[in-house]
């Protein structure tokens, strides 16, 4: 059976730069959803548990095509930036201008990983 798996994997064809950003995007998303829901009731368990299977079997998908650590950094940082939205908008908008500046400078942080990714890591 492990036999069959490895020669699966040997034929199958590799994704696009294109498409393992979408899963890079996605996934990013996906984990919103399942780090927002281990506050608020309101996101069942169910699919706090999808999302965080199927965020993950995206990120995993993606890193056979982009550098892994590009792709973790990036798919951390929309996790936290998406989060954080979240947070703010749950709490009635309660931010200080230091905490814009930082989400900003996170924000800039990972388009500037998705622009540089190509090729920086062998």
């Amino acid at each position: 059976m492990t036999d069959k798996v490895e020669k699966a994997e040997k034929t199958a064809k590799p994704i696009s730069e294109k498409r393992a950003w979408t899963y890079v995007v996605l996934g990013g998303l996906l984990e919103i959803v399942w780090a927002s829901g281990f506050k608020y009731e309101a996101i069942p368990g169910i699919v706090v548990l999808a999302s965080l299977l199927v965020s993950f079997d995206l990120i995993i998908r993606a890193t056979k095509t982009l550098p892994v650590g590009t792709v973790y950094a990036v798919f951390a940082g929309m996790g936290t930036l998406g989060t954080t939205i979240v947070e703010i908008v749950m709490s009635g908008g309660d931010v200080s201008a230091l905490r814009i500046v930082f989400i900003a400078t996170l924000l800039a942080c990972i388009i500037g990983l998705k622009l540089s990714g190509k090729g920086s890591e062998g």
